[in-house]
């Protein structure tokens, strides 16, 4: 792990979260480090994704803080926010990576990675160029223009990460991102993802069913019933090599 003593990219204490009679988070405590990956493991109906929207700003708990840290190293209190300025800390503070990458399909790869820049009002020319400088280091150079059907879907996925990382977030957030992939493309889609994230002194939260994903991650937490019962330390993973680009 890259943090030192009390340096965290996230933090969070007591999460509830209630839908109607079902409780999907039991009272969760969880802190992320700077640089650090971190895998969520459990079976379905555990609470894991409930657990990543939650930090990710996506939903909002019933009781409990989650403090993400901003530049300046002072905790920007989530709990309490409107959606307005959930989705302003969505913009610019995190990224995400779904198992299906939400990718347009009318868009080219290029167009996908920068429109989170774009979003936030950076300039065509300037948001285009920092796109197609992520899309390069994760492997696609020369397939900048074309469109997301014209994509393999590791192909897809390294678009996902670029558009997630392209705003500079110092934390991503990445629900089953291999999920969709053979095996041999997801080894190279977490290597892209790893390389993207810790590799550049970010933070990464996955959530993964896959035992090999959750491997190549610093700590693994394991949860049950809206808990987390437990948490394995790996060895560092070697986060910093980018699979080829041929899939």
């Amino acid at each position: 792990m890259n943090n030192t003593a009390n340096a965290f990219a996230l933090t969070a204490t007591g999460l509830i979260k209630r839908y109607g009679d079902l409780t999907a988070l039991a009272g969760v405590d969880v802190a992320i480090g700077l640089g650090e990956s971190v895998a969520v493991m459990g079976a379905s109906g555990s609470g894991k994704t409930t657990l990543l929207h939650c930090l990710a700003a996506i939903l909002s708990p019933d009781a409990g803080s989650v403090r993400i840290s901003t530049a300046d190293g002072t905790p920007l209190e989530l709990f309490g926010m409107t959606e307005d300025q959930r989705s302003q800390v969505r913009r610019t503070r995190v990224g995400f990576v779904f198992q299906e990458h939400l990718l347009l399909p009318e868009l080219t790869a290029l167009e996908n990675a920068a429109l989170p820049l774009l979003v936030t009002g950076v300039g065509r020319r300037a948001a285009e160029a920092h796109a197609a400088g992520w899309l390069a280091s994760l492997g696609l150079a020369g397939m900048e223009g074309r469109r997301i059907g014209q994509l393999s879907g590791g192909q897809a996925q390294r678009v996902a990460i670029a558009r997630a990382q392209v705003t500079g977030a110092p934390i991503v957030f990445a629900d089953e991102p291999t999920g969709a992939l053979d095996s041999s493309t997801s080894t190279e889609v977490m290597s892209a993802l790893l390389h993207a994230t810790t590799g550049q002194g970010r933070s990464l939260v996955v959530v993964t069913h896959d035992a090999d994903v959750a491997a190549r991650c610093d700590r693994v937490l394991h949860m049950r019933d809206g808990r987390i019962v437990g948490e394995t330390t790996n060895a560092r993973p070697d986060a910093t090599t980018v699979a080829g680009a041929g899939r």
